[in-house]
């Protein structure tokens, strides 16, 4: 079967599309790229006081993470959960950092998503359900047990994620706390994801080659 009628079938479906894994990553490192960038230049770019960049910031990584959402559907013809649940937990606090005029909701978001999508993780676990492969399932093929522990692992990573916001914004200063959420969880997601890779080879179920 040619390519495009594979397109086809699958836009008719509403399959994701194939998407290079470098945009993948622009869309989910883009609104925090800009975050950062916003905090630390916004004196110079938009004229505001240093004590009120963080909420020009703010803005504009809810305006951020709204655009790489439609163009997550546009590019991936879906939207993942977790980028919805982010989208709308970010224009949330966003929204209640700048209407109260108090940071303090924008610096503990990273707290809350982190805290719940732990407890979503390892709550199905209780309940003899491996969550992880709801979101993954079209990205990897484990077995139940890989799927337990690779559930348990991030279940747990999360909540790490989580205690390390707490401690970063409550005894850094603004500046270093933005940098961290930008320029440190996201390396060490991605060497923990990478540290996953012995445990996915074991547990993955091979694909039969598909016939000709």
């Amino acid at each position: 079967m040619s390519e495009s009628g594979t397109g086809a079938q699958r836009a008719a479906r509403g399959t994701p599309a194939p998407v290079n894994p470098l945009l993948k990553l622009a869309l989910e490192f883009g609104p925090l790229a800009i975050f950062f960038f916003a905090n630390s230049y916004g004196g110079r770019l938009f004229g505001v006081a240093e004590d009120r960049r963080i909420f020009v910031a703010t803005g504009i990584f809810i305006a951020a993470s709204l655009v790489a959402l439609v163009l997550s559907k546009i590019l991936m013809r879906h939207l993942p959960r977790m980028a919805i649940v982010n989208a709308v937990v970010v224009t949330v606090f966003g929204g209640l950092t700048i209407a109260l005029d108090d940071a303090f909701f924008i610096k503990v978001k990273p707290t809350i998503v982190n805290t719940l999508f732990g407890c979503v993780l390892l709550g199905g676990l209780l309940f003899g359900r491996s969550l992880l492969a709801l979101v993954l399932d079209s990205v990897l093929q484990l077995d139940a047990e890989g799927w337990r522990k690779l559930t348990l692992r991030w279940g747990l990573f999360f909540f790490v994620l989580a205690a390390l916001n707490e401690i970063v914004w409550r005894t850094q200063s603004q500046d270093f706390w933005v940098a961290f959420k930008v320029w440190g969880v996201m390396p060490l997601t991605m060497i923990f994801a990478l540290a996953q890779t012995p445990l996915i080879l074991k547990h993955e179920i091979k694909r039969p080659e598909a016939a000709e």
